[in-house]
């Protein structure tokens, strides 16, 4: 039995989404934002807390038979953010733990673009730290 995904059958626009996603990281303090359409993705990328932080969110073609699922993503996209910033403000976690992945870097990469091919090779090689420490 598959589970249904999230907001599969939302009615939100995506113009009204991105634009609450804006509101929201004003809201948490925000001190830019920006988004880029591209044919096969979005970015959607602002600066908060010192660092800028850049989600790429890909997307199917852009047809009128994939409207819904581009409402669906933009809406579990925000979501994300929420949920990132909520944590945040609760003291949940830092910042920079709730965005590490997203947190471009100097070359315009994502903190989690750079770190992938070394965390797939610890895995694949089997040369990893002890889940909980050194074990002592």
């Amino acid at each position: 039995m598959t589970k249904p995904k999230f907001a599969v059958d939302t009615k939100v626009s995506v113009p009204q989404t991105r634009s609450e996603i804006e509101q929201t990281l004003e809201k948490f303090g925000a001190s830019s934002f920006a988004f880029a359409m591209k044919p096969s993705s979005a970015v959607i990328a602002f600066e908060c807390q010192g660092r800028r932080i850049r989600f790429d969110l890909p997307l199917p073609e852009n047809t009128p038979a994939n409207a819904r699922a581009h409402r669906q993503k933009w809406r579990a996209l925000f979501l994300s953010i929420k949920a990132k910033l909520v944590s945040v403000d609760t003291g949940i976690e830092t910042f920079e733990e709730a965005f590490l992945a997203h947190v471009v870097l100097a070359d315009g990469s994502t903190v989690g673009q750079m770190s992938r091919p070394a965390i797939e090779q610890q895995y694949q090689t089997g040369k990893m730290v002890p889940l909980l420490g050194d074990g002592t």
